[in-house]
């Protein structure tokens, strides 16, 4: 990359969406905004445990996050030469054929997969999810899919895709559902030990692979 023009960062969080303009050449932040700037977005617990926000919420709040920068950042917008997005970990997002959300997302503090990841270590064995995944497959995205497949199959047959949080944000970016190695690592679907997805632990849950965009 050449040390001309500038970096554009997003970070979306569960209480506000930030957005940053650095400078290459000198790193320094050009235009900051958040959004939104004097409230917190809301977190919808429908039960006990759970927690859930819509992935289109933080769309709306890139948007208005990008357009507050647009009126204070005094740059051309033609030189942002890379966008960077950082992102509440181990939500669930999943998407019909069209790629949309089929339901809010159940975000990284919600609860209910605890069980589901329990049986998968006690099934899988503390050995082998600790040397291939790093990690027990606990209340993280995989468990939180396998759950609506137990609880939601009428929601669970219509799912094309399912993604991480940043990885939905950059799908309305680009109109292309992809996804990387280390998302799929902090949803406890990469293989460490293998160097790929972790196959063994979607068939287990009884995931079609097919739902994992392409990496």
């Amino acid at each position: 990359m050449s040390l001309d023009g500038y970096l554009l960062g997003y970070d979306i969080g569960s209480s506000s969406v930030k957005a940053n303009i650095l400078e290459v050449a000198t790193g320094q932040v050009v235009a900051s905004s958040t959004s939104p700037d004097t409230t917190e977005l809301e977190i919808m617990a429908p039960k006990p445990g759970w927690a859930e926000q819509h992935p289109d919420t933080w769309w709306m709040h890139i948007q208005n996050a990008t357009a507050q920068l647009r009126n204070s950042a005094q740059i051309n917008f033609r030189d942002i030469r890379a966008v960077g997005i950082s992102y509440q970990m181990h939500g669930l997002v999943i998407l019909d054929n069209e790629l949309k959300p089929l339901a809010p997302s159940i975000i990284w503090c919600d609860s209910r997969a605890v069980g589901v990841g329990r049986r998968a270590l006690e099934d899988l064995g503390e050995k082998r999810c600790l040397s291939h995944l790093f990690n027990p497959p606990g209340n993280f995205t995989a468990s939180k899919l396998r759950w609506v497949s137990e609880n939601r199959p009428d929601l669970f047959k219509r799912v094309r895709f399912f993604m991480l949080p940043g990885d939905y944000i950059a799908l309305k970016l680009t109109g292309i559902a992809s996804t990387t190695a280390s998302g799929l690592s902090e949803g406890i679907l990469w293989d460490f030990k293998e160097g790929k997805r972790a196959d063994f632990l979607l068939d287990y849950y009884g995931i079609d692979p097919a739902l994992v965009p392409q990496i």
